[in-house]
């Protein structure tokens, strides 16, 4: 024996005990019934939610109303309820790898939009590298981003990284979305004469150049989100400070939590 009081048994024996009043009625789905196909066809694109808030309206004269579980079950089984839909796009299978286990093995560029609050746009466009996270040079307009602006970009970073040289010392993959910018035929050209080779992600695949757009990400969080932006001119007069704060001080967990420039300063020091 348990011995567990089982007082509710005897009340329920000797008929001192009052039962649940009954809540589901199959005439009262019968009934429902005739008003949900009626809402459903006069709001096609309305959810079982909005069905029931829009059924018991009309049921509020009469002081009656359904629960959204009972009108998702009867729209289910009179073939009413609406295709599921996440809200997010289908996403492409990334297996690749986008980070180097060097320097100057690849390097990534993309743009992005900083708005201001007098509704000017700034746009920047970066090259960023694929194992140290260094924004290497950026350019930045009000205007488009141009195929002419993009070759200057990465004439900037050629020089940058390696000095007064017309070519890269050895192969160089350029990871770039499919922007126009960046697939013109001068563009992809220009790339390849300074011994760059070029590549694009697959179409709607943003993942396939994704430390450039997890660059985006932490630079709005970091920098545009956290500073005033009244207008371009301003705009554009912070981005090298906010650029030199993020090469020198922010870290990254890829880099045991280094910045880019601590992390190439312990690169040069070990050679």
């Amino acid at each position: 024996m348990l011995k567990v009081s089982r007082s509710n048994l005897l009340d329920r024996l000797h008929g001192r005990q009052k039962g649940r009043s009954p809540r589901y009625s199959k005439q009262d789905d019968d009934r429902h019934l005739p008003f949900i196909r009626e809402l459903c066809e006069a709001r096609a694109a309305n959810g079982y939610r909005r069905i029931t808030a829009r059924l018991n309206r009309l049921l509020a004269a009469n002081d009656e109303r359904v629960n959204h579980k009972r009108v998702y079950r009867l729209m289910k089984q009179d073939g009413l309820l609406l295709p599921r839909y996440t809200g997010r796009p289908q996403e492409r299978c990334h297996n690749g790898q986008v980070i180097t286990l060097k320097p100057d093995l690849r390097w990534c560029s993309d743009g992005f939009e900083i708005r201001c609050w007098n509704k000017e746009v700034v746009r920047v466009a970066f090259s960023l590298d694929c194992c140290d996270r260094e924004l290497m040079r950026y350019v930045a307009t009000t205007g488009g981003i141009t195929g002419e602006m993009v070759q200057d970009l990465l004439l900037e970073s050629l020089e940058y990284r390696f000095g007064q040289s017309e070519r890269v010392p050895h192969p160089l993959e350029w990871l770039t979305d499919n922007g126009s910018c960046y697939i013109a035929k001068e563009t992809r050209a220009f790339a390849s004469s300074l011994g760059f080779v070029v590549c694009t992600t697959p179409v709607r695949s943003p993942q396939s150049n994704g430390m450039a757009e997890a660059f985006v990400k932490t630079f709005k969080r970091d920098y545009v989100y956290l500073n005033d932006l009244p207008d371009a001119a301003t705009v554009m007069a912070r981005l090298p400070e906010w650029v030199e704060d993020y090469n020198r001080s922010h870290p990254h967990k890829g880099l045991k939590m280094k910045s880019p420039w601590e992390y190439r300063a312990e690169l040069a020091s070990n050679e």
